[in-house]
């Protein structure tokens, strides 16, 4: 039996239903729940004094916490935590959510990097929340690479991948860059690349480099071997993070402290700092996971939590990971089979792909 299971049983039951109300007042509203509320929708007839009593073991047993001395209680994260493993009923994603979704990202026409922006869009607008997207590696063989100065600490590098997918990508390259050093390293890489993917290059450019040391010009030698680390994504197994509809997370947010956590969640998304970590929990089993505020460290500034689940290629292997980031009030009820639905059909477009 789950902890969950075992504190559950040690409540009887009038104990179960003031949790379990005030979890689900608190979900729906955002507020705090009173004793007076909860004495008007109890199964039995309790009074409000009952209540507050009830409310009080519960908050000693750090499920419930009061925000005010005279105030209603709201649930602690580990009482989130409880209701979600023990007490939260899921069923399957409504036909209107459902239709949604399907209709948005069903076309076959788009390629998987299309499909899964679609899919960032879809989730966000269906759940009103923001979506996360984590997107596998393209390792289809390179056939060209090209460098385009934008300014002089921004360049971008073209790949054109041999089954027809193009990529662009911006990157800081070393100081003292020119028109000449970017042909250069351009025509050297574009000699040596044919039938290797991106997870290979790696190697095949150190060796050709130490071959061709004294032929290189040191700039463009510089250009490429700064590029290595960035064409691997830094050894990531995982190729871009999409995040879509982070305006969801701003209204109402309108305190100052809240606004800021925002941000520092969102700034902390851009940087894909501890993600790509992160979302590899997901490969420890099929179906939806939940993270909770502090569960991870990435929300534990921002007291938001995440609804994520794996994908699959057509091997059945993970190949990335998509969810929901939210307040800790989500109607996790919902939430939850929105994203495995979504979760399985990603994975069977991408099967019925082939790849």
């Amino acid at each position: 039996m789950t902890d969950a299971g075992r504190l559950l049983d040690e409540m009887n039951q009038r104990t179960r239903e003031v949790f379990r109300r005030v979890v689900e007042g608190y979900l729906e509203t955002g507020e705090p729940v009173g004793s007076r509320t909860l004495t008007r929708e109890m199964n039995e007839k309790v009074s409000a004094a009952t209540v507050r009593n009830v409310m009080q073991d519960l908050e000693y047993l750090g499920l419930l916490d009061s925000p005010h001395i005279s105030a209603g209680r709201l649930p602690t994260e580990s009482g989130l935590r409880l209701f979600v493993d023990g007490l939260m009923e899921v069923g399957d994603a409504s036909a209107a959510d459902r239709d949604v979704i399907d209709n948005e990202i069903s076309s076959n026409d788009d390629s998987v990097t299309t499909l899964l922006d679609r899919v960032g869009s879809a989730l966000s607008g269906v759940t009103q929340g923001a979506s996360l997207v984590l997107t596998p590696k393209h390792d289809a063989p390179i056939r060209h690479i090209e460098f385009v100065s934008l300014a002089a600490d921004r360049a971008l590098v073209v790949l054109v991948f041999g089954d027809g997918h193009v990529e662009n990508r911006v990157f800081a390259p070393p100081p003292g860059q020119t028109a000449s050093s970017f042909r250069e390293a351009a025509n050297f890489l574009n000699s040596i690349i044919a039938g290797h993917t991106l997870s290979e290059l790696s190697d095949v450019i150190r060796t050709e480099i130490a071959r061709h040391r004294q032929e290189l010009n040191i700039l463009a030698r510089e250009l490429v071997e700064s590029g290595t680390a960035f064409w691997e994504n830094e050894g990531t197994s995982y190729e871009r993070l999409i995040v879509r509809g982070r305006s969801h997370l701003l209204p109402g947010s309108e305190e100052e402290e809240d606004l800021e956590r925002v941000r520092s969640l969102f700034d902390d998304l851009e940087r894909k700092r501890d993600i790509a970590e992160f979302l590899e929990l997901t490969e420890e089993g099929d179906g939806v996971r939940i993270f909770i505020g502090s569960e991870n460290k990435l929300f534990s500034l921002s007291g938001s939590s995440l609804v994520v689940s794996p994908y699959m290629n057509a091997d059945r292997k993970i190949v990335g990971a998509i969810g929901v980031i939210g307040p800790t009030r989500l109607n996790y009820g919902r939430i939850v089979p929105i994203v495995d639905y979504t979760a399985q059909l990603v994975s069977r477009l991408i099967t019925d792909r082939g790849q």
